[in-house]
């Protein structure tokens, strides 16, 4: 199929165009959605600058849609996203979000588009293990008890996935932070022609939630 895949510069939905890939679909472009609030249902609002850069990595076209971030009405905006492209269908990281799921659904039945969802109830320390593997993963934003600002840069590997599995037992954190627990960047996947390096960023705390904000960043060679 050729897809158009969603994404917010994270781990789900870069590891979904991977598996994509893998299986001899076609990935056109990247579809970016960028909410006017922090708080919206359906998109990630931290760092979405990085989109482009992964854009230029992996040599994939960007299209990018302002959202008001409101209920439902932010649904619209998607639709008109979709509307862009030449497709057969969309490629989309959900793993456990029913509420995502089912409007990405409904949005697609309306348009005529499969829905291509790999990690769909997928076990999720088996995949962040696959994710670890291939992907060089950042944790870039966190709010769960547990879990503190030396989280913020952290890469997602065999370390902190033991570490996330203890606060799974004590907090009930949810291990691919499908509950908002964490929100990741990726610097590196095996489609990206070059990969994302940090250069510059500043960690944000303010209550019991922070973010690593990304001040620069750029492309570099692939050692």
């Amino acid at each position: 199929m050729k897809l158009a895949a969603l994404i917010s510069g994270g781990k789900d939905s870069i590891f979904a165009i991977h598996k994509a890939l893998e299986e001899g679909h076609e990935v056109t472009h990247l579809i970016n959605i960028i909410p006017a609030r922090d708080d919206s249902y359906m998109y990630h609002s931290i760092n979405l600058h990085m989109v482009e850069l992964i854009s230029a990595a992996s040599e994939i076209p960007l299209i990018q849609q302002e959202s008001s971030g409101i209920k439902e009405l932010e649904l619209d905006d998607l639709t008109l996203a979709l509307k862009r492209v030449n497709v057969d269908g969309v490629s989309v990281g959900a793993i456990e979000s029913q509420y995502q799921a089912s409007r990405v659904q409904k949005i697609c039945d309306s348009l005529g588009l499969e829905v291509y969802a790999p990690l769909w109830h997928r076990d999720p320390e088996e995949l962040l293990n696959e994710m670890a593997k291939v992907l060089d993963i950042r944790i870039v934003r966190v709010a769960a008890e547990g879990l503190d600002s030396s989280w913020l840069g952290r890469p997602i590997n065999v370390n902190s996935i033991e570490n996330l599995k203890a606060l799974n037992r004590r907090y009930m954190v949810h291990m691919a932070g499908e509950g908002g627990e964490y929100e990741t960047v990726v610097l590196d996947a095996p489609f990206f022609k070059k990969r994302i390096e940090i250069v510059k960023s500043e960690i944000e705390w303010e209550g019991d939630t922070g973010s690593l904000k990304i001040l620069d960043a750029r492309l570099v060679d692939k050692t």
